[in-house]
């Protein structure tokens, strides 16, 4: 397996505030940072270099996006606000949460090339599995506005083109937060089948208008919400039973994932109860489908928990079973809610799909 890193993911600097908001705290003694902050990606690539799974990965350098190639997926005229915001010389909140500064357009640019080189690697037939670590984040950026810290869409990138090359492609989405601006870039077109499988929690504002339900569900998208605190099991029923097959229906030769792990149980953005285990069986299944396979870097925000979970996913991508113990998981899983929960993800597609 192949991981692909470039250092400028490293400049975008998100500042400090109450937790993710910015501007004055002065009730804090000390500030929080912002947590989609660079010293988690260093931490996930550090525990990757240094672990037990570290002989079964090649790193491999990533690069700069081009223009043409960002416009593949987002507006000309938002991509050109976006540098320009980069440009200022200051930090900038594009939205309450999403913020650029000085060194954020390098690192936009080189989130999404490095996503496009770990592409290229895979499409070449050189590797069948390939995960670009990188930030800012993507999966919540829609054609024409950030989101939820993102500000290019990454896996849509990936995704989209996979299609222009040909390939029939599906995205599975397992960070805790609905995969919006996915859903948003393909909202067009059914050749590529968006999944996301997350925390029930709807639009959280301008910014995020999509709902995240399955009366958002069509022929190229299917939502499967799980309630608060759902866990390893729920997880497992839901890629087993929603998630997969439609996959597999779709016909699909080509797969990107939106890889988040703030759905650990020890998450502050999240907390949806999976834990290192959980997250080591959504690798294998990945793994299962055997197909050209690109990942890409989402949530996670505890970063030393989530660096644990990181591994555990790539120790199931790899097929080498468990190498780390987890200390830490504790959490049961609620199944109470599950098969509800699963009954209205197809009972939402069933009803706006009439194929």
């Amino acid at each position: 397996m192949e991981l692909y890193w470039h250092d400028a993911c490293l400049e975008h600097d998100t500042g400090t505030g109450l937790w993710e908001l910015p501007g004055r705290w002065d009730w804090l003694d000390e500030p929080e940072p912002h947590p989609e902050n660079a010293a988690r990606l260093r931490t996930f690539r550090h525990a990757l270099e240094h672990g037990p799974v570290a002989p079964h990965l090649a790193w491999r350098d990533g690069r700069f996006a081009t223009d043409e190639e960002l416009g593949r997926v987002h507006a000309a005229e938002y991509l050109a606000a976006l540098r320009a915001a980069c440009a200022t010389g200051e930090r900038v909140a594009l939205e309450t949460n999403t913020v650029v500064g000085p060194g954020s357009w390098d690192a936009i640019r080189a989130a999404a090339g490095t996503a496009l080189a770990a592409y290229e690697a895979v499409e070449s037939g050189r590797t069948r599995l390939a995960y670009a670590l990188v930030r800012p984040p993507g999966h919540h950026a829609q054609r024409t506005r950030p989101d939820g810290y993102c500000l290019v869409n990454n896996a849509a990138l990936v995704a989209e083109t996979a299609r222009r090359a040909g390939h029939r492609v599906a995205v599975l989405d397992w960070d805790v937060h609905h995969g919006n601006g996915t859903q948003d870039v393909f909202a067009h077109t059914d050749e590529v089948l968006t999944v996301s499988v997350h925390m029930r929690h709807g639009p959280w504002g301008v910014n995020h208008p999509q709902t995240g339900g399955p009366e958002e569900n069509d022929r190229g998208n299917l939502n499967v919400e799980l309630s608060l605190g759902a866990g390893d099991t729920a997880y497992r029923r839901a890629l087993a039973e929603v998630a997969l097959p439609a996959i597999r229906a779709h016909g699909a030769d080509f797969l990107v994932c939106a890889s988040g792990f703030d759905g650990s149980a020890f998450d502050p953005n999240g907390r949806h109860n999976l834990t290192a285990a959980g997250y080591r069986d959504i690798g294998r299944e990945v793994a299962a489908l055997a197909l050209p396979t690109v990942l890409t870097q989402e949530g996670g925000y505890l970063r030393g928990y989530a660096a644990l979970c990181l591994h555990a996913l790539v120790e199931g991508l790899v097929g080498t079973g468990p190498l780390l113990d987890d200390p830490l998981a504790y959490v049961p899983d609620d199944t109470q809610l599950v098969d509800r929960d699963l009954a209205r993800a197809t009972s939402g597609r069933a009803g706006r799909d009439p194929a």
